[in-house]
C-alpha cells in the first residue's frame, strides 16, 4: 500500500514565494519544490509572504499577507468593491500588463496543447480606453436592510455585493439598475430567495445599444403575477431615458440558469436595435448579442480579411448564431450559409438579414456536423469554412466533417485559447496549416481574450 504523498508545505504555513505566471483565471502561480500554489491578487515577477490555505495532491491555493516586491504593472484598482466583487479579475495589472499577460497566455497554449511552434502569433489588438464598454448588466438582486440590492455575487459564494456603478459597464445601465431596485423596491417586490425557493424578482438584466441608445429592461420573475405591473412600469418610463422595453420573464424552477422558457413584452417592443460597423441588428430579451460591439467590429474586421474574400466565394459559418459573423461576411461574398442548433437564434438571423436588405444568406437550424455534409451531398461545398463556436470548442464531429470535406480556407474564431489550440491540434493533424492567430481583447479588466485564427488546406 502507498504511503500519504508528502507535500513541499503545510496547510496554514506561512512561506516567502516569487510569482512566476498568471492562471488562465487571474491568479498568480507560485511553486514550491515545484509544487504550485494559486493565489489570488499575485502577479508574475512579485515577491510576496503567503500563507497556505488549501491543499490537493497535485496543486494548492494561499492568499498574500504582504507583497515586499510589486510588479511595475501592478496598479491600484479603480473600482471601490473590486476585491469583494467577482465580476472581473485584472484591475490590479495595468491595462498594458494585461495585453501582454494574454498574448503569453495564447502563446503558452499554442506551444503546450497545441504543439504549435511556427504560427505567427500577433500582438493583443486592445481598446484605447478599456472602460465603460459592457452592453448589458445582468445582476442578481436581493434584500438588505429592508431595501432591494443588487450587484455581483462575492467570489466563490451566492452573496450579492450591492453595486452602485460597474466601471466595466456603460453607465446607462447603472442608472437603469438603480431605478429599477428603488421603483420596485417602493412597490413591494420581493427578492426572490434561492434557499425557500419564495420572493419574486431573480435577476434584472438592462441591455444598451451604445450607437442607437435604445435600451431594454428585462425583469426574471419567479412567477408570472407582477403586483403594480401597471405602475411599475410607468414609473421605469418615466425614470429612463430612450426606454424602448420592457419585458418579463418568467423562471419558476429551482435552478441556477438565469432565464426560463415564458417570455413576455410588458411595454413598449420586443427588440432594441444596435449596429456593428454598418450593419443593424434587433437584440431581443433572448438575443445573444456581443457586450463589447466595438471589439466585436475589431474581431470581426479581422475575421473578414482572413477570408480573403473577393466576391465570388461561397462561404459556410458553422455557429452562426444570430448572423452577427455571417451579415459581416456577407458584405464582401457571393452566399454565406449559415447553421446553428438554437432555433430563436436562426429566427433573429433571419430578421437581421431582412433589417440589412440580405438576400444572399441563407439560414439553417440544425448540428454543423449534420447539416453541412448534406449540404455537400447538394452541391453546396464552401470556398472558405467559418467557425466560432461556444468555450468548450468544436464538436469532434464538425472538426471530422470539416476534415473530411477539406474547405480550401477555415478562419476559426474563439473565445477560449486552449479550446483553440486543440481544435487547431486536430485540424493541422487532419491536413490543415494555421498560418496566423490573431489575439483580440474584447474584455478589459477580465482573463478573457477572444482570437481569430487563419488556416488553410496544405495541398493549396
Amino acid at each position: 500500500m502507498m504511503g500519504k504523498v508528502q507535500l513541499p508545505v503545510q496547510k496554514n504555513q506561512i512561506i516567502d514565494v516569487i510569482f512566476e505566471d498568471l492562471t488562465h483565471d487571474g491568479n498568480g502561480v507560485a511553486k514550491v519544490d515545484g509544487y504550485p500554489l494559486f493565489i489570488a491578487n499575485g502577479l508574475p515577477g512579485e515577491k510576496a509572504k503567503v500563507k497556505v490555505t488549501k491543499l490537493n495532491k497535485g496543486y494548492g491555493f494561499a492568499k498574500i499577507m504582504e507583497i515586499y516586491e510589486q510588479s511595475r504593472y501592478r496598479v491600484t484598482p479603480e473600482c471601490p468593491i473590486y476585491e469583494e466583487c467577482g465580476g472581473c479579475q485584472l484591475q490590479h495589472l495595468s491595462y498594458e500588463g494585461q495585453l501582454k499577460a494574454k498574448e503569453k497566455q495564447v502563446r503558452d497554449v499554442m506551444q503546450r496543447i497545441g504543439k504549435i511552434e511556427d504560427v505567427m502569433i500577433h500582438p493583443v489588438l486592445g481598446m484605447e480606453n478599456p472602460w465603460r464598454y459592457r452592453n448589458k448588466s445582468q445582476v442578481p438582486i436581493g434584500e438588505r436592510e429592508g431595501g432591494l440590492i443588487g450587484g455581483f455575487y462575492r467570489q466563490r459564494t451566492h452573496d450579492i455585493i450591492d453595486m452602485k456603478e460597474c466601471l466595466i459597464q456603460v453607465e446607462e445601465n447603472d442608472h437603469v439598475l438603480k431605478e429599477v431596485k428603488e421603483i420596485c423596491g417602493k412597490f413591494g417586490v420581493k427578492p426572490y430567495d434561492e434557499k425557500s425557493h419564495k420572493g419574486l424578482l431573480r435577476h434584472v438584466m438592462a441591455r444598451y445599444g451604445k450607437i442607437s441608445g435604445e435600451t431594454m429592461i428585462v425583469l426574471i420573475t419567479r412567477t408570472a403575477e407582477l403586483p403594480n405591473r401597471k405602475k411599475i412600469v410607468a414609473e421605469l418610463v418615466e425614470a429612463i431615458p430612450n426606454l424602448k422595453s420592457i419585458v418579463q420573464n418568467v423562471n419558476s424552477k429551482r435552478t441556477n440558469v438565469i432565464f426560463g422558457n415564458e417570455t413576455k413584452v410588458l411595454w413598449g417592443r420586443e427588440t432594441i436595435t444596435d449596429y456593428i460597423g454598418d450593419i443593424q441588428f434587433a437584440i431581443s430579451a433572448r438575443s445573444f448579442y456581443q457586450v463589447n460591439p466595438e471589439q466585436t467590429k475589431v474581431l470581426y474586421d479581422q475575421a473578414l480579411q482572413y477570408a480573403e474574400l473577393t466576391g465570388e466565394e461561397s462561404v459556410i459559418d458553422a455557429y452562426c448564431g444570430i448572423g452577427t459573423i455571417s451579415l459581416f461576411l456577407a458584405q464582401k461574398a457571393k452566399k454565406v450559409y449559415g447553421v446553428e442548433i438554437v432555433p430563436e437564434a436562426i429566427d433573429d438571423a433571419n430578421r437581421n438579414a431582412e433589417l440589412n436588405g440580405m438576400d444572399n444568406v441563407e439560414f439553417t437550424v440544425g448540428e454543423a456536423e449534420v447539416i453541412i455534409p448534406n449540404w455537400y451531398k447538394e452541391g453546396i461545398e464552401a470556398d472558405v469554412l467559418v467557425v466560432d463556436p461556444p468555450r468548450k470548442g468544436c464538436d469532434q464531429a464538425l472538426l471530422d466533417t470539416i476534415i473530411q470535406m477539406k474547405p480550401k480556407k477555415m478562419v476559426y474564431v474563439s473565445c477560449n485559447p486552449a479550446t483553440l489550440a486543440r481544435d487547431l491540434r486536430i485540424l493541422e493533424d487532419g491536413g490543415y496549416k494555421t498560418l496566423e492567430v490573431q489575439p483580440v481583447d474584447m474584455f478589459p479588466m477580465t482573463n478573457h481574450v477572444e482570437c481569430v485564427a487563419k488556416l488553410e488546406l496544405r495541398s493549396v
